[in-house]
């Protein structure tokens, strides 16, 4: 398993979240990605946290050569303050 964390700060976390699902809705079907997770920080109202999980890097790779996913990425980019910071982790150990 593989999971992408994209962490990113923004004051439009709203407009952000309807391209998210107006994404979600074109990519039924096509999309690698298993399960996403967006967490807001606690301590700081504008720093967000987005976990996506995939079954293998290359999942996630093909997942992002995908047109739709480059579209909303410019859209997301265009209401964050600043770039994003992406972290790929190889899940080692995984218990419930």
């Amino acid at each position: 398993m593989f999971v992408q964390i994209i962490e990113f700060r923004t004051d439009k976390i709203d407009e952000g979240q309807k391209h998210v699902d107006e994404y979600r809705a074109k990519t039924e079907g096509k999309r690698t990605a298993r399960r996403g997770i967006l967490a807001k920080d606690r301590d700081q109202d504008d720093r967000y946290f987005n976990l996506v999980f995939f079954d293998s890097y290359e999942d996630a790779m093909q997942n992002s050569k995908l047109p739709e996913t480059q579209e909303l990425s410019e859209k997301l980019m265009s209401i964050g303050k600043g770039e994003p910071t992406f972290y790929n982790l190889d899940i080692v150990n995984d218990q419930e």
